[in-house]
């Protein structure tokens, strides 16, 4: 997916001025931040049977990963899609602290693909 993203912002690059190239940096950043997140969540669901604080130590570090991301786009809709991240993260972190030690992490894959589609151009 972030590969799809990049190469989708850089071809936004040579569509217009410097918005597209602010634009294509922030997709940039934020679809390989998002893909590392979702990546390092399903691992730490996956072997959530052996150690089942990596899901919460996985949170944490999207949390903070959101959180650089929060401060470092001015893209109204990238904004957004952080926040359904953010949120996303929020659902499954009280479904963890709930007892569920596979908990559904697709309002994040769903949040990934909303960036995708941001960073797309068309």
């Amino acid at each position: 997916m972030a590969l799809a993203v990049a190469t989708a912002a850089f071809a936004v690059t040579g569509l217009t001025g410097c918005g597209a190239l602010d634009k294509a940096a922030d997709c940039i950043k934020t679809a390989d931040a998002i893909a590392t997140s979702v990546d390092k969540l399903s691992q730490a669901v996956n072997s959530a049977s052996n150690d089942p604080t990596q899901i919460e130590e996985a949170l944490n570090s999207i949390d903070t990963e959101l959180g650089n991301l929060k401060n470092t786009t001015d893209n109204a809709d990238l904004s957004k899609a952080v926040d359904d991240l953010t949120k996303g993260v929020e659902s499954v972190r009280t479904a963890v602290k709930n007892g569920d030690t596979t908990p559904d992490i697709k309002p994040i894959t769903d949040a990934a693909t909303e960036v995708g589609k941001v960073c797309t151009p068309g």
